[in-house]
């Protein structure tokens, strides 16, 4: 006597919601996983300006360190305002282009380099930037199109830090808005800003009313150290048909 055994196609029932807890505890170890690596290690932003220019131009994407300079609420989405401070705080060096949360509106995440240090003296004269009473050495190079801006003609200006450490700046003319500022002493804990782009950044020579003014340091995300990637300007994430407008002459550059 043959028995017939019927087999179903359809698994048990606790079967499936196994494997639905299974898929949804990988999905929310992976989602731990990738926010304490956003908040840990590295973040991504776009440059939506072009204050820092020629270095960084709009659409670039970059990465920044979150770990460079320690921790603090700055660091966390939404910026909660949980403690005071930095935890395990380095100090930027003077040239870092650093990312930061401005003072006067902590959504907005802005994008500047690094001039003035706690203890410092800082002052600009005539387009030129002195620290501690000596200026920053300038190299005037050619005159070229403003990379957003093509019809705005700039020279671009090297200077040179102290340690050696060197970048490129645009110069609009001569007796524009910011090229001198008078002298100011930075307090412990805070930092003056500028963008490279100098006649086209609102920063530290302006007061926090208008532009950065003096940068505390619980206000810093991290380091910029890479651009990823760049889009031209009018692509975005729900623009499909525009992912592929790359600047394909802007990929995996060091920031300096």
């Amino acid at each position: 006597m043959t028995q017939n055994t019927a087999v179903s196609d359809n698994p048990p029932r606790s079967t499936l919601l196994h494997e639905a807890r299974e898929i949804g505890f990988t999905l929310v170890v992976a989602l731990i996983a990738a926010m304490l690596l956003r908040i840990l290690l590295f973040q991504p932003f776009t440059i939506p300006s072009s204050s820092m220019e020629p270095g960084l131009v709009t659409g670039d994407y970059i990465v920044v360190s979150q770990y460079a300079y320690g921790w603090s609420t700055a660091s966390l989405p939404c910026n909660p305002p949980i403690l005071p401070g930095r935890l395990f705080g380095r100090e930027p060096r003077r040239g870092d282009v650093v990312v930061f949360r401005l003072p006067r509106d902590p959504k907005q995440v802005w994008i500047k380099r690094v001039i003035g240090l706690p203890g410092d003296t800082v002052q600009v004269r005539g387009g030129v930037v002195f620290v501690n009473g000596a200026a920053v050495p300038q190299t005037r190079l050619g005159f070229v199109r403003d990379h957003d801006a093509p019809r705005r003609r700039v020279q671009e200006v090297r200077e040179t830090l102290a340690d050696g450490r060197t970048y490129v700046t645009y110069d609009g003319g001569p007796n524009l808005p910011g090229d001198d500022a008078p002298a100011r002493r930075i307090p412990r804990g805070r930092y003056l800003m500028m963008g490279d782009n100098r006649d086209n950044s609102l920063d530290g020579r302006w007061p926090a009313e208008t532009g950065v003014g003096l940068l505390p340091a619980e206000n810093i995300v991290g380091r910029a150290e890479i651009v990823a990637a760049s889009w031209k300007p009018g692509a975005g994430l729900f623009k499909p048909w525009t992912w592929l407008n790359l600047q394909w002459d802007r990929f995996l550059i060091p920031i300096r």
